[in-house]
């Protein structure tokens, strides 16, 4: 009776001990996993100073901004080769900067302007250009968009307004100073590009 009532304490004994390992390991196994997820949870914390004011930013990943990036990207290209003024250096300095964001398709078109006297009809009108982005198209999939915008453009006598429809796709390139994005315009060409309002400006 004695040897019976100890058998059924060691094994009574033996299932709290097992218990209890199992309770600890369950445990440790649960600390680490919150402790590693605090971390890599503060790692994407970034507190930046505005003026002597701490604000806390949050980091993302690349994926997570790359379609911010690219419309930004493809916004810069058609501000950069389509916002044109009277003044040589002003339009070689906006070219060089569109072309850092373009393949040899943009170079193409500059050269063909270039050819045709559009840059230096610029200088002789006094004509100022601008764009204006309606919207972008983007298929992060095929990494192709469309390019739908306004151009403002306003001589001595007159304003015009010309719808512009452009298209082409994005490749991934190394970031550069010239090219902060990471991406390249390729295959790029004009789809439509028509006047849709003219006015003559009041004189005085």
């Amino acid at each position: 009776m004695i040897i019976k009532n100890l058998e059924n304490k060691i094994k009574m004994v033996t299932i709290i001990s097992l218990c209890c390992i199992a309770g600890c390991i369950i445990i440790s196994i649960s600390s680490m996993v919150t402790a590693t997820n605090m971390v890599m949870d503060s790692h994407k914390k970034i507190y930046v100073l505005d003026g002597n004011v701490p604000v806390l930013v949050r980091r993302t990943s690349m994926e997570e901004t790359r379609e911010v990036e690219a419309r930004s990207h493809i916004e810069m290209f058609h501000h950069y080769f389509f916002t044109l003024a009277p003044d040589d250096k002003y339009i070689k300095y906006t070219m060089e900067k569109a072309m850092y964001l373009v393949d040899e398709t943009g170079l193409a078109q500059y050269n063909t302007l270039k050819e045709k006297g559009f840059y230096n009809n610029i200088m002789g009108t006094s004509a100022v250009f601008s764009i204006f982005c309606d919207s972008i198209k983007l298929d992060m999939d095929k990494m192709e968009f469309t390019y739908y915008g306004r151009q403002r453009i306003e001589r001595r006598t007159s304003i015009l307004m010309r719808q512009l429809v452009t298209a082409g796709q994005l490749k991934r390139v190394p970031r550069t100073d010239n090219n902060p994005h990471g991406m390249m315009i390729v295959n790029w060409r004009t789809m439509l590009n028509k006047d849709i309002e003219q006015r003559t400006k009041n004189s005085y």
